[in-house]
């Protein structure tokens, strides 16, 4: 019984005492988990919450050329195990927040990654070429899914023509990490991830917002004020699950995962289908705090399944006969 009881009590203080690296690598940056927050959803009053410090990276809301006004209300909609936002980027512009804003993101210990957003590949360029003069920034997220006003309105993310360009452009005028965010509203995401490979993208985020909407049953109208917005949250999970299972089959550069994450067992599922890191967005709405939990979580995960280093999960998923096997 002593015996049993010995052993027992080793292997509990052989569980807490282990040693785990939840570190990964996206390009050229080391992150000390792999936990950021999606752009859209992050600012800085979320400091008020959660310790900046203790997350991967941080990703602040995407900011354009010049200023944006941003859509006519209502610009969201809560759905069912999701949300709905037409918000349209109100910002006041790169070079306000690169004067006023850049400074607190950075009194932080995470890497900071900003994410940028044009109507063009000259507006594209434009902010590449101010951002590069500023060591401050480690990382640039090239928010693609914006209407292209020179195509009609068409997003640069739903040709692999213009995502070859931009970010071939962009890699030109940048030798900062270059993330390009994919749109999921195409029929082969995993396509335009290698045409953002073979441009010389450092990494991809997969996905952003599908294109939705809702209508007021009373009123016969559209409930948000663009008629149309981008759905987030759980209800997407599984689907944005999949294509990060498809570009991993196709590029070697990292992948990052975003879409209805809210839990340590949501960010096992993608880095097990591929995802070198995750972004946490519509659960920060709920719960604020909700990524420092989530990295809690892990460490917990990694210490009752013995997993030393966190970048071993990274596409451990086996087929076997049409089946999909975790390790």
């Amino acid at each position: 019984m002593y015996v049993k009881m010995d052993r027992y009590l080793m292997s509990r203080r052989l569980k807490f005492n282990m040693k785990i690296d939840t570190s990964v690598k996206i390009g050229k940056i080391k992150m000390k988990n792999p936990i950021m927050p999606a752009s859209g959803t992050f600012g800085e009053e979320l400091a008020e919450f959660i310790d900046f410090s203790k997350l991967g990276a941080l990703v602040p809301k995407s900011v354009t050329r010049h200023a944006r006004t941003g859509n006519k209300p209502p610009r969201v909609v809560e759905t069912t195990s999701g949300m709905l936002n037409a918000v349209g980027i109100q910002n006041d512009g790169i070079e306000k927040f690169l004067k006023n804003k850049l400074s607190f993101y950075k009194k932080y210990n995470s890497p900071l990654i900003l994410s940028i957003s044009g109507h063009s590949i000259e507006e594209f360029s434009e902010m590449v070429k101010l951002i590069e003069n500023y060591e401050e920034v480690d990382g640039i997220e090239l928010n693609i899914s914006c209407p292209n006003l020179k195509v009609g309105g068409e997003s640069f993310g739903m040709s692999i023509k213009d995502t070859k360009e931009i970010v071939t452009e962009v890699r030109k005028r940048s030798l900062k990490m270059i993330i390009v965010k994919l749109t999921p509203n195409v029929g082969d995401i995993a396509a335009l991830a290698l045409a953002s490979e073979e441009a010389g993208a450092d990494a991809v985020t997969v996905a952003n917002t599908f294109t939705a909407m809702a209508i007021d049953i009373n009123t016969k109208k559209p409930i948000l004020g663009n008629v149309t917005g981008g759905l987030s949250g759980p209800a997407i999970k599984p689907v944005v699950l999949r294509m990060v299972w498809e570009v991993a089959k196709v590029v070697k550069i990292p992948i990052i995962g975003v879409g209805g994450i809210r839990t340590c067992e949501d960010v096992i599922e993608y880095m097990l289908a591929g995802a070198s890191a995750v972004q946490v967005g519509t659960a920060t709405f709920v719960d604020p705090d909700i990524m420092t939990k989530i990295i809690n979580d892990i460490e917990n995960y990694m210490k009752e399944n013995k997993i030393v280093e966190i970048s071993n999960l990274i596409g451990a998923l086996i087929e076997d006969n049409e089946n999909l096997i975790c390790k």
